[in-house]
C-alpha cells in the first residue's frame, strides 16, 4: 500500500477521523531553477551532470555567487533541498583553482559529518582530482592525524573536536590556518542556548589564529527554517552576513495529520496515552509497509516504543532487525549500521529522539509519526520533513500527548502551520562561558594589551582577574597562559558538566563491553542504582553507579516494568538585578538564582497498562546551577483573601499555564526553561512565581521574559478560559487530581488580580 492509498483508507474510517483536529494537505511544489554561474570551475558541470543535474535550484545559484562576490553567506532552506551544494560547489571550484587554497567544515555531530563526508567524497572521485578530505574527530586514528594536518584540502570536524583537539595544537595545524579559504558551518539552527554561545566563543578564537597566521576566510552557513537566522548567524560569527532564504527545491504532496487521543475521563480531562496510540499507528504503517521513522521526546519512550514494535516483527528465532531504535549513547558504530540499514530498505521502522532530525541521508522514508510535540516549531518541521525527502507523496502524523504544549498545538493547529517558527537564542557574552574561552584563547597565543575578542564587552578586566588569580601572568603589556593544566580539556560545549558517563554491560564476566554513554546531567535520572536501563529495545539493570569514575555498571535482566525518576529542584538568590512594585500591589524582579537539583527516588512503572508497581529510594550527590530568572511576587491582600490550600492549588495552575505559554511566546524549547511556585520562596519570603533559564548562567530568556511580563499572564488567562474542562485538565491549569477541584477557579482569580 503507498502513502495516497493510506490517506485515503484513513479519511473514510470514522473511529480515525474523530480524533482527528485538522489533516492538512500541502500540495506538491516544482522545481525553480537557475543556470550554472560563470564563477564555478567548467570541471565540475560534467560531473554533475552524469549525476543528472543539469541546473542548479534558485538558491543554490545564488549562493555560489554571493560566496564569489566575497560575501559571508547563509543559506535558510528546508531538510532535503539541496543545501550541500551550496558550500561543496565554491569549495571544490576554489581547490581546483589553487590547490593551496583551504576548507574546514563544522557539523554538530559525527554522524552528520560521515555522511557529508561520502557525498564529497563520490563528487572528487568522479572527477578524477587529488583534492583529500578528511574527517578529523574522536574516531579518527592517530595514524592517519597526521596527514590530514599536512595535506587535507578539506578537514571536517565538529565543534568539540575544533574547540579541544585542532585549536589548542594550532601550531600542528599551520598549513590550514595560513591558507584557510572557507569555513562551512552546517545546521546552524541547533546551535542556540548553551551550545550556540559555546561555539561563538570558539569562532572568536579560531579568527584570533586566522589572523595570527594571515589568513582571511569567508563563511558559508546553512540551516533549517527559524525566524531569525540572519541574527543567529552575525552573532555567531560576530560579522553581518548575506541571507538567502528562496527556497528553488521541489517538494512532493505531504498530508498533516493532527491527532488527539480519546478523552477517557471527561470529568478529569485524561485522555489515552500518546505512546499507546503511537504504537498504533506506527504499528499501522509498519504492517502495511510503509517505511517510517517514529521521533520521541526522550530516550526511555524511544526505547519502550522500539520494544513494543519489535515485538509485532519478531520472527521464530525471535529477531526484529526491521525494527530499531536510534538516540544518543548508541556507540557510533551501531548508529552508523542502522542509517547504512534504513538507507538500503531493510530497516522498515525506526524510532528516534531528535537525533535523526539533523541532514542525515537515510533514504527514502514515506511517513513520520511525532509522538508528542518536538518542543518548537523548527524542529517539527524538521522532524516531517524525514519524510518525503525524494518528492513522493508522505505522510506525518502529529500524535498529542496530554501535556499542556500539546494540548495547544493540536487544538490550534493554525498556530503551528502559519506561526513563524522560533528564534533561536544565544549569549555569547554569558560570564561562564566567556571567561572559559578567554582561559583557552590565551592557552593558544598570548593575549596583548588592546586586543579584542570578537565583539566582547569588559576583556581587560577578565584578563586582568585571571591575571590576579594566577592564571595568566602579565609580563609589560602581554597576558601568558600560566596555569599547569589544559583548559579546553575542562570545558564541555554542550552543557554544563565536562564528562560524560560510560555505560559498561557485565552481563558476561568474563567479558565487559561499553554500550553506550550519557551526559552528567541526565545519568542520575537513568543511571542511578537499581534503574531499568533500556538499549535497542532491550532491558538492563543498573547494578552501580560510581560518580567520580562517570562510569555505570549494568546487567541483562527481563522484567515486566521500566523505571522513571523524580527530581526535586530548590532555589536560593543569588542577586537581584531589577525589581518594580507595580500598582496592583505585585513585585517583578529579574535576578540570578542558584538551582540545586537532586533525584530522590523512582517509580516502577509496568508495560502496556503504564500502572505504577512500586517506588524506590536514590542515593546520590546533589549537583548545583547558577542562572538567571524572573518572578512575580503576589500581592498580600491577595494572598490574604484565600485559604492556604486554594492558594498553593491556583498558583499551581498558574505555573502550568505559564509552562505553556513561555516556551511560545519566548520562542524557545520548553526544556530551556523552568517554571516553579512556592507558597514561601526562600527568594522572597512570600508567594512566589518563579521562571529561570534552565541552563548555567542563563541565556536571555529570563530578561526577555521579564520585559514581556503582563502578555506571559494574558495569554495564560486566555487560555485557562478559553479551555472547555470544567476544573482543570493537562491542556491548562493541570489535572483535577493534582490542582483540587477548585484550582482552576483561583488560578483565573490570581491571573485577573495580577492582570488589573
Amino acid at each position: 500500500m503507498n502513502v495516497t492509498q493510506l490517506a485515503d483508507r484513513l479519511r473514510q474510517d470514522p473511529a480515525f477521523m474523530e480524533n482527528v483536529t485538522r489533516w492538512e494537505v500541502i500540495p506538491p511544489r516544482p522545481a525553480q531553477t537557475a543556470d550554472f554561474p560563470a564563477c564555478l570551475d567548467p570541471r565540475l558541470q560534467p560531473v554533475l551532470a552524469k549525476r543528472g543535474i543539469h541546473a542548479l535550484y534558485t538558491h543554490q545559484a545564488q549562493s555560489v555567487e554571493a560566496t564569489a562576490r566575497g560575501e559571508d553567506v547563509t543559506v535558510v532552506t528546508p531538510t532535503a533541498s539541496g543545501k550541500t551544494m551550496c558550500y561543496n560547489l565554491p569549495v571544490l571550484s576554489a581547490i581546483l583553482q589553487n590547490p593551496d587554497a583551504r576548507a574546514l567544515y563544522l557539523f554538530p555531530t559525527k554522524a552528520l559529518s560521515a555522511d557529508q563526508v561520502s557525498e564529497l567524497y563520490e563528487l572528487i572521485e568522479e572527477m578524477g582530482v587529488d583534492i583529500k578530505t578528511y574527517t578529523y574527530d574522536g574516531d579518527t586514528p592517530a595514524a592517519a592525524r597526521k596527514a590530514v594536518r599536512q595535506a587535507g584540502h578539506i578537514v571536517v570536524t565538529n565543534p568539540d573536536m575544533l574547540h579541544s583537539g585542532i585549536l589548542p595544537h594550532h601550531t600542528k595545524w599551520v598549513k590550514l590556518f595560513e591558507n584557510l579559504r572557507y569555513i562551512v558551518i552546517d545546521e546552524i539552527h541547533t546551535y542556540r542556548g548553551v551550545f550556540g554561545s559555546n561555539l561563538a566563543n570558539v569562532l572568536r578564537r579560531l579568527m584570533r589564529l586566522c589572523d595570527f597566521y594571515g589568513s582571511h576566510p569567508q563563511f558559508i552557513l546553512c540551516s533549517a527554517t527559524i525566524a531569525n537566522p540572519q541574527e543567529l548567524a552575525e552573532t555567531l560569527i560576530g560579522r553581518p552576513v548575506t541571507l538567502i532564504d528562496n527556497n528553488g527545491a521541489p517538494m512532493g504532496e505531504r498530508h498533516f495529520v493532527f491527532y488527539n487521543p480519546p478523552v477517557i475521563n471527561r470529568q478529569l480531562g485524561i485522555r489515552k496515552g500518546a505512546i499507546p496510540v503511537t504504537r498504533s499507528i506506527s504499528g499501522m504503517l509498519l504492517k502495511n509497509g510503509i517505511q517510517a521513522i517514529t521521533f520521541a521526546r526522550s530516550r526511555l519512550t524511544v526505547e519502550v516504543l522500539t520494544r513494543y514494535l519489535k515485538d509485532m516483527v519478531r520472527d521464530p528465532l525471535g529477531n526484529a532487525g526491521r525494527v530499531r531504535g536510534y538516540r544518543g549513547g548508541y556507540l557510533p558504530t551501531e548508529r552508523r549500521e542502522i542509517e547504512r540499514g534504513l538507507r538500503a530498505g531493510q530497516v522498515d521502522a525506526v524510532v528516534s529522539t531528535n537525533a535523526l532530525e539533523l541532514g542525515i541521508d537515510i533514504g527514502a522514508l514515506d511517513a513520520c509519526v511525532l509522538c508528542g510535540y518536538p518542543g518548537t516549531i523548527a524542529s517539527a518541521w524538521q522532524q516531517a520533513g524525514r519524510a518525503g525527502r525524494r518528492q513522493s507523496a508522505s505522510i506525518v502524523f502529529f500524535v498529542a500527548s496530554s501535556a499542556a504544549i500539546d494540548q495547544y498545538i493540536v487544538t490550534h493547529p493554525n498556530y503551528f502551520l502559519h506561526q513563524s517558527p522560533e528564534n533561536a537564542l544565544l549569549n555569547p557574552d554569558n560570564l561562564y562561558i566567556l571567561m572559559s574561552h578567554v582561559k583557552c584563547a590565551a592557552f593558544e597565543l598570548p593575549f596583548q594589551e588592546g586586543d579584542g575578542f570578537g565583539n566582547a564587552p569588559g576583556l581587560e578586566e577578565l584578563l586582568d582577574y585571571l591575571d590576579e588569580e594566577n592564571i595568566l601572568h602579565r609580563v609589560e603589556d602581554k597576558y601568558h597562559w600560566s596555569a599547569e593544566d589544559f583548559p579546553a580539556s575542562e570545558i564541555s560545549l554542550r552543557s554544563a558538566a565536562a564528562e560524560n558517563f560510560i555505560i559498561i554491560d557485565i552481563t558476561d564476566p568474563a567479558h565487559h563491553r561499553v554500550v553506550g554513554e550519557m551526559d552528567r546531567f541526565t545519568a542520575p535520572m537513568l543511571l542511578h542504582e537499581n534503574a531499568i536501563y533500556m538499549h535497542e529495545g532491550r532491558q538492563f539493570q543498573v547494578e552501580k553507579l560510581d560518580f567520580d569514575a562517570c562510569k555505570a555498571f549494568i546487567r541483562s535482566v527481563e522484567t515486566g516494568y521500566y523505571t522513571d525518576a523524580d527530581l526535586n529542584i530548590n532555589l536560593s538568590l543569588l542577586d537581584i538585578e531589577k525589581e518594580e512594585t507595580l500598582p496592583r500591589g505585585y513585585k517583578a524582579a529579574l535576578g540570578e538564582i542558584k538551582v540545586t537539583a537532586l533525584v530522590t527516588m523512582f517509580k516502577k512503572i509496568r508495560f502496556d497498562t503504564h500502572e505504577t508497581l512500586g517506588f524506590g529510594h536514590v542515593r546520590l550527590p546533589e549537583t548545583d546551577m547558577h542562572t538567571t530568572a524572573v518572578w512575580w511576587t503576589l500581592p498580600p491582600d491577595l494572598v490574604a483573601a484565600l485559604p492556604s490550600d486554594t492558594l498553593k492549588n491556583g498558583m499551581m495552575g498558574v505555573a502550568n499555564l505559564l509552562r505553556i505559554v513561555g516556551p511560545l511566546y519566548l520562542m524557545c524549547s520548553p526544556q530551556d526553561i523552568a517554571v516553579v511556585y512556592q507558597v514561601k520562596s526562600p527568594i522572597t519570603g512570600e508567594p512566589t512565581l518563579i521562571l529561570y533559564d534552565n541552563c548555567p548562567g542563563g541565556i536571555g530568556l529570563s530578561q526577555k521574559a521579564y520585559g514581556m511580563r503582563d502578555l506571559l499572564l494574558e495569554k495564560a488567562l486566555q487560555i485557562v478560559q478559553d479551555c472547555s474542562c470544567r476544573q482543570g485538565c493537562p491542556s491548562c491549569v493541570g489535572p483535577v487530581g493534582e490542582i483540587g477541584q477548585d484550582g482552576k477557579a483561583t488560578a483565573i482569580h490570581i491571573l485577573k488580580e495580577l492582570i488589573k
